[in-house]
């Protein structure tokens, strides 16, 4: 498994999304949009807004918060085959 997460240092979605992977102990690549030449376009490009934290998994794009609710904790779990705890 393949996992990119794009993400800045400001974005506290983004460092919950990266606390809920270091917990389960699921390797991913960050991808600072701050200083990776053109990721944010690449975000916009591939969602169509720029929103932050995005999973890419296997190539395929995951949005792993949803705006107003905070991070996706059963969906992200069932979608990454972890157990929630």
């Amino acid at each position: 498994m393949e996992l990119l997460v794009y993400s800045a240092p400001w974005c506290g979605d983004c460092r919950e999304a990266k606390r809920f992977l270091d917990k389960h102990k699921i390797a991913y690549t960050e991808v600072n949009i701050e200083t990776t030449p053109g990721a944010a376009d690449e975000v916009v490009r591939n969602t169509g807004k720029r929103a932050i934290p995005q999973f890419v998994l296997d190539g395929k794009w995951v949005q792993p918060y949803r705006p107003g609710q905070g991070f996706l904790y059963e969906e992200m779990s069932a979608l990454l085959g972890v157990t929630q705890g």
